[in-house]
């Protein structure tokens, strides 16, 4: 089985948290052998603590010293684009957390550089390998006619859960200028992405490209593309998604939003004809918390329930494994930049319904 030496750009909160822990226990899988991040201090911390022999301070120096066979890119959404094209360019296989990018033109030049690179390039939806999640997709069809689909994701902020769990090492001395230049990129590329709407329809698109992007995905490979947004709405108070989407017979409602309460509820549940089925998440930031599959059916006079925990592997376990396959054999991910460009359609699409409300 080959071994991939692996760099990470970005040493954040989900890196020390969630990447590193997971890569570090699939040592026959993966060897870590960089990483680069602006943070001085927390190349400084996170490489002591992970015992990490390449450190640097830029993605070109990165890829320019090191021989590597996979990026994890990691770092900021505003310049995902940017370090995947370098990575893919510099012959790199690439797992981009998700979103991908934050606009059309990005992802272009992305599906670009993967093309002419020859690499493998994976979209990090670590929920679509949960294995509960899997099963749900096998048992579908058992449903029978679907008469209605609730996504809900109404959670509290990650930092809520992550500092009762985790130690986590939080920089103080990002440059000023570094810290300007991501939030006027931010900017440009909403702008880019679905034309110059209001703050708040701007906050509303990057909340659907970062949470709303697992709850989309995970939906559209369960049950395929809506047809249509028919209906949005947008709390003005808290920032609360709410839309309605339409499908071949039955219609989806999606239901979204981050607030300071200590629970994280994620589920999609499925109303068939005779049975009820729901994919319940608890948070990827407390590993092995398990992806639980609620089976609810009538059989004669019985109303029966079932629960089921496939598995205790975590959802990014088994998507780096899957990530590790696909390099090795050359297969395409299913969470390819196609797919993710079916969600940025579908963000924008939300968006321009919102604006119209």
């Amino acid at each position: 089985m080959s071994r991939l030496r692996v760099g990470i750009i970005g040493l954040g909160e989900v890196a020390q948290v969630v990447h590193l822990p997971v890569l570090t226990s699939l040592p026959d899988l993966f060897e870590v052998r960089s990483a680069c991040d602006i943070s001085a201090s927390l190349l400084s911390a996170v490489g002591d603590r992970f015992g990490i022999p390449g450190r640097y301070l830029s993605t070109s120096e990165m890829l320019a010293q090191e021989e590597l066979d996979c990026v994890l890119v990691l770092n900021s959404d505003e310049f995902h684009a940017q370090c995947v094209v370098q990575a893919l360019d510099a012959g790199a296989h690439v797992l981009v957390e998700k979103p991908m990018c934050l606009s059309p033109r990005e992802a272009d030049e992305i599906i670009a550089a993967r093309d002419r690179s020859g690499r493998t390039l994976m979209v990090g939806y670590m929920r679509r390998f949960a294995p509960a999640f899997l099963q749900a997709k096998e048992r579908l069809e058992s449903l029978g006619r679907v008469n209605y689909v609730r996504v809900h994701d109404v959670i509290g902020r990650n930092q809520l859960i992550v500092d009762q769990t985790s130690h986590v090492d939080r920089p103080t001395d990002i440059p000023a200028e570094l810290a300007a230049e991501r939030g006027a990129r931010g900017a440009a590329l909403v702008k880019e992405a679905v034309g110059d709407v209001p703050a708040e329809l701007a906050g509303a698109y990057r909340l659907l490209c970062g949470l709303g992007s697992h709850d989309l995905s995970a939906m559209r490979e369960l049950l395929g593309r809506p047809n249509a947004v028919i209906a949005a709405h947008r709390n003005q108070t808290n920032g609360f998604i709410t839309a309605l989407l339409e499908y071949d017979g039955f219609l989806v409602t999606y239901e979204t939003g981050v607030d300071e309460q200590l629970r994280f509820d994620a589920h999609i549940e499925v109303y068939g004809e005779t049975a009820t089925m729901r994919v319940q998440y608890d948070t990827p930031y407390v590993r092995h918390f398990p992806t639980r599959l609620f089976l609810e059916e009538t059989a004669g006079d019985e109303l029966r329930t079932t629960v089921s925990r496939p598995h205790l592997k975590d959802p990014y376990t088994a998507e780096l494994e899957y990530f590790h396959h696909a390099v090795v054999s050359g297969e395409q991910p299913k969470t390819s930049a196609e797919d993710f460009v079916e969600d940025l359609d579908l963000f924008a699409e939300i968006i321009r319904v919102l604006d119209k409300s």
